[in-house]
């Protein structure tokens, strides 16, 4: 007995020292990169700016406004609120991890970071201003001043304000997320339910579009593949007609690039309309209008159960 039970005891603890030390699984689904390593001076100047109201012009608007760290880098609002108060055309996305969308905003109407400060900083309802301006304040301010001279020989300039703000964003990875365990190989992290729920998101064809490492982000697709969402939600708007207002091209119309799903536990309410108040509302949306299928019963249920665990980290802390 003595003999079995030491036999046991080693296999348990052989058995965990493997387990500590398990392959990656082989899954479409991959964990988020580190966090990169990036001139420190570069990210501290984007930090700062990210949370200056002097980008907007009426100094009532920083970034970090509307995308609250605190609220998984997106608003709590429907609409947030630009310059003047008044509501946006779209809900605000979520800023963490959207250095892996192939391109930036509902639309997808810019392709990096840096043309996304852009397009923010001079956009009419959101911050409203010119470049000129937004140089020239900074450039008046000495602390400014002095670290854009030490970050940049050329200082301050609308490039490196750019430049600084895109760098500190690409920072904003959010690793660590219990799937992102699981696909390193602790499969003992999550509870059957939530296995589950993944086996019933890529069963179901979820995973079609939201995919690759940030699951979404990397393609786009009409919004109402298998029915008419917009028809039956009602009242048109102009931010439905989603890419075609970029492209004019009629094969864009309703066309939204797929939203990454990290944090999607902490990001309500979802759509570019923020018409779903709740994840099971917006999975319930997704089965009809992209899917054209009833889920089984509770598979709903499972499947938020599984994009729970999709919740990431910020400096070693859940969102």
């Amino acid at each position: 007995m003595a003999s079995h039970g030491l036999i046991l005891a080693f296999g348990l603890f052989l058995g965990s020292s493997v387990a500590a030390h398990a392959a990656p699984l082989d899954e479409p689904l991959k964990p988020l990169p580190p966090v990169p390593s990036l001139d420190p001076k570069r990210v501290q100047l984007g930090l700062r700016l990210f949370n200056d109201p002097r980008l907007s012009v009426n100094n009532t608007l920083s970034c970090a406004s509307c995308h609250r760290l605190d609220r998984g880098g997106a608003d709590d609002k429907p609409f947030s609120l630009g310059f003047d108060g008044k509501p946006v055309e779209v809900n605000t996305p979520t800023v963490f991890n959207a250095a892996l969308n192939f391109h930036q905003f509902w639309d997808g109407r810019v392709d990096t970071l840096e043309d996304q400060v852009h397009a923010v900083v001079t956009s009419p309802t959101e911050m409203g201003n010119t470049w000129e301006t937004v140089v020239k304040r900074i450039a008046e301010d000495p602390g400014y001043a002095k670290d854009f001279k030490d970050a940049y020989p050329d200082g301050v300039t609308k490039l490196n304000i750019q430049a600084s703000l895109a760098d500190y964003e690409r920072t904003l990875l959010t690793p660590n997320s219990r799937f992102d365990q699981y696909l390193l190989g602790n499969t003992d992290i999550l509870t059957p339910r939530e296995k589950f729920g993944y086996q019933r998101f890529k069963e179901y064809g979820c995973i079609t579009c939201h995919q690759g490492v940030n699951i979404g982000g990397n393609m786009f697709q009409k919004f109402g593949v298998m029915g008419d969402y917009f028809k039956d939600r009602g009242n048109p708007s102009r931010a439905d007609e989603g890419r075609f207002n970029v492209t004019g091209d009629e094969a864009d119309r309703q066309v939204f690039k797929v939203p990454s799903l990290r944090n999607v536990a902490v990001t309500a309410p979802y759509f570019h309309d923020a018409s779903a108040s709740t994840l099971e509302h917006a999975v319930e949306v997704m089965f009809k209008y992209q899917l054209g299928r009833e889920p089984m019963k509770n598979d709903t249920e499972l499947i938020v159960e599984f994009l729970k665990t999709l919740t990431g980290e910020r400096e070693g802390k859940p969102l």
